[in-house]
């Protein structure tokens, strides 16, 4: 019984997970990464951090193909350069080869004259090429190529692209671009304090609305325009900002990604420093893959696979520019929350009653307030008004001294982690006075206060100066942001809480049961139905009491052997949907029956012209819920693993779950409680619970061949798994696998 082994397999997985930081360490590219630190199929298993210190903040600049001549784009380009160099207190060293001076400073004729060294060269030329193999020799450690016609446009420029990336890769340099932008060198106001928000763009125009929220008083530290990325990448930047001190988010926009398994690694760093990470990630539709390819020769990957993937390490997906902003904001700038509870403060039950209908739809928990805690309110609200969550305050109370009692009283709840008061519109002097109550008793307490300021003029004094000039309150302008960002907030605290990153259950060597399957594989071919199955039993997926046969009187023998009554199944490499060809016969129970249902079954796949490795005689099951386990590879992310409602149901329905490899014990129960059919697990209509644990285990063991198999394994998919009633375990009725 699979019963018996519930447990084992996580048991094994966690028993593998070895101490890293102890073994010696290399260092490329200014990035350390320890030998021991790779998983069974030899991928890294923490994220390589460039140190960027001396690209954001260099001592020395050289601009190669520096102008001053009026009307050129250089000359405009140059002259923020010189600003920017100013401001970050570092030397500018203009390379021209035919000018002496540009701006008044001395000119090099070439990047070969350079005679100190240099952090950070900035390349104003149309082929960055030639200039990366000549910097090679100057030791400068980082290159920015602005100019465009890469992968962005085609094979030919992705042919490009190639060279300059490999010329990159020898010449030690770390490259930003091409086909970026001067973002990285804004001009950023100094005079803002808190946690700030670090910004990453693959389309610079993305992240101007990031960019301008400094006028509303909300700190950035960096912004990095990543461009085609030839070499640096979202992912570096990730790693990079997640270490550093004053951030305290990372808004990305994201068209595509370089490499699945870097930005998971990314952002598995920034889950252990509990730095949240807020994406853009556009490609949700063919439309938009396509147009985003166009933009930046990156795969958009299978929207499916990206959603699940940085759901499951933590990255919070937006889909406007406008979410981003408020998200982020909110992420970067609040304490951590003490408890999940939001309560709804408006003045007027209409507002509140909407607001908490939408809260409520979102997934934010809204508790009802104690029977105390009513009484308190009422001290100051009439009698008739619903002070249980949300709380209706009738509107005079704000204009007084009540107005801050009651906002004190409902964050001394300790249900209470999140008080958010929407105000509609402005009503002065009343909604000024509540704003600077909000914002008193925002500065008084460690919870979180948030305002949505509803008015479309939004010039008022109340929301420009009183609420946008507090760095406590986090204020939005539409009730579906604030309810999202405040959802995403306390989401990643929940998720950062005792954190244990994935990557540490992964399994380092590989097991014995990889040893046993690899046996199994043909490389280029699918597996027979009884070839994938004895790859399931390598892995220790129970099957079916099964025999393979090819002829009638061993037919019987068989079913004799597996006992009555049968199924019967074709089996052979070139079959995948055998139903439809009707080559399974269910339910025999008598020797003729067998005689027959072999004869038949031999004569429809030579009628077919199918190759048959025999015919397999299989024990009959009892009934439980049809279920799919399957590894598919995905462009980015490469093994993936699916769970869904099974059968024909898969096909109608598409009721599935992905995540990425590797993951333990309380991500595969994740998957299923995404289910839109999970309730079929728990028995419905007088069906008994089915064996959860049973699946469960199933699902890692898929996922662990899957790691160990990613060199061999194109394709498995297990339909049905029948899960059968609790503590009866799961047991694989068909298995198609396709070898590499």
């Amino acid at each position: 019984m699979l019963g018996s082994t519930h447990g084992t397999f996580t048991t094994d997985l966690r028993a593998r997970v070895v101490a890293c930081g102890e073994s010696p360490r290399t260092t490329v590219h200014g990035v350390t990464a320890a030998p021991g630190d790779q998983d069974v199929s030899g991928r890294p298993l923490h994220a390589p951090v460039p140190d960027l210190d001396r690209f954001f903040r260099p001592e020395s600049v050289a601009v190669v193909g520096a102008s001053d001549a009026e009307g050129r784009p250089n000359t405009g380009i140059t002259r923020q350069l010189i600003a920017w160099a100013e401001r970050v207190g570092a030397r500018l060293v203009p390379v021209h080869p035919t000018r002496t001076s540009v701006f008044g400073i001395d000119c090099v004729p070439s990047v070969g004259a350079l005679t100190e060294p240099v952090d950070l060269a900035v390349l104003l030329v149309a082929d960055p090429l030639p200039v990366i193999e000549q910097l090679a020799e100057t030791k400068v450690r980082f290159a920015v190529a602005f100019a465009s016609g890469f992968a962005e446009t085609g094979e030919a420029g992705a042919a490009a692209q190639e060279r300059l990336a490999a010329a990159v890769r020898r010449s030690g340099i770390r490259l930003l671009g091409p086909n970026t932008n001067l973002n990285a060198f804004e001009r950023f106001r100094e005079d803002l304090e808190g946690p700030a928000v670090a910004l990453i763009t693959q389309s610079g125009h993305q992240g101007r609305p990031v960019f301008t929220l400094q006028e509303l008083g909300v700190r950035l530290s960096h912004w990095a325009p990543t461009g085609n990325e030839a070499d640096l990448e979202t992912s570096d930047f990730i790693s990079y900002f997640a270490g550093r001190p004053e951030v305290g988010a990372i808004a990305c926009y994201v068209e595509g990604l370089k490499d699945g398994r870097s930005f998971l690694l990314a952002a598995d760093r920034a889950a252990r420093h509990g730095v949240p990470v807020v994406a853009v990630k556009v490609g949700r539709t063919e439309t938009g893959a396509r147009t985003a390819a166009s933009h930046t020769g990156k795969l958009t990957g299978a929207d499916q696979v990206v959603d699940a993937a940085m759901r499951q390490f933590g990255v919070i997906r937006v889909d406007g520019l406008d979410q981003l902003q408020d998200t982020a904001t909110l992420l970067a700038r609040a304490r951590r929350p003490h408890a999940d509870g939001v309560v709804v403060y408006s003045i007027s039950g209409g507002t509140g009653a909407h607001f908490a209908d939408l809260a409520t739809a979102a997934g934010l928990a809204l508790p009802t307030l104690p029977a105390a805690r009513q009484d308190e309110l009422h001290q100051w609200i009439p009698e008739y008004l619903s002070v249980s969550n949300p709380v209706d305050n009738g509107g005079h109370p704000v204009g007084d001294w009540r107005g801050r009692k009651i906002i004190d009283a409902i964050l001394a709840d300790p249900s209470v982690g999140v008080l958010i008061c929407p105000i509609t519109g402005p009503f002065p002097p009343m909604s000024d006075r509540l704003a600077q109550d909000l914002v008193e008793a925002a500065e008084a307490t460690d919870k979180l206060v948030c305002v949505v300021w509803g008015s479309p003029v939004g010039t008022e004094d109340a929301y420009r100066t009183t609420l946008l000039g507090s760095s406590r309150v986090a204020t939005f302008r539409t009730f579906a942001n604030c309810i999202g960002a405040v959802k995403a907030y306390l989401d990643h605290h929940r998720f950062t809480t005792g954190y244990r990153s994935p990557f540490d259950e992964a399994p380092r060597t590989p097991s014995p049961s990889f040893r046993k399957a690899q046996a199994l594989m043909r490389p280029g071919r699918r597996l027979s139905e009884h070839a994938a199955k004895q790859l399931l039993r390598a892995y220790g997926i129970r099957v079916p009491r099964e025999q393979l046969v090819t002829s009638a009187a061993a037919a019987v023998r068989a079913a004799g052997l597996v006992g009555y009554p049968v199924v019967m199944k074709a089996s052979g490499a070139q079959l995948a949907h055998k139903t439809e060809l009707g080559l399974v016969k269910v339910g025999l129970t008598s020797a003729s029956q067998v005689r027959d249902a072999y004869r038949e079954l031999t004569d429809i796949a030579r009628f077919e012209s199918i190759d048959l490795d025999g015919i397999l005689v299989c024990q009959m099951v009892g009934r439980g819920v049809e279920m799919v386990v399957g590894v598919t590879r995905d462009e980015l992310f490469g093994p993936t693993v699916t769970v869904g409602l099974g059968g024909v149901l898969v096909e109608v329905l598409n009721d599935t779950a992905v995540r990425v490899p590797p993951f333990g014990e309380r991500e595969a129960r994740s998957m299923l409680a995404e289910l839109r059919g999970r309730a079929l697990l728990d028995g419905v209509r007088g069906a008994p619970p089915a064996d959860v644990d049973a699946l469960v285990e199933v699902v890692l063991r898929v996922q662990r061949m899957a790691l160990e198999l990613d060199g061999d394994l194109a394709e498995l998919d297990i339909n049905p798994l029948m899960v059968l009633p609790r503590g009866q375990g799961a047991v694989a009725l068909d298995a198609l696998a396709v070898c590499r």
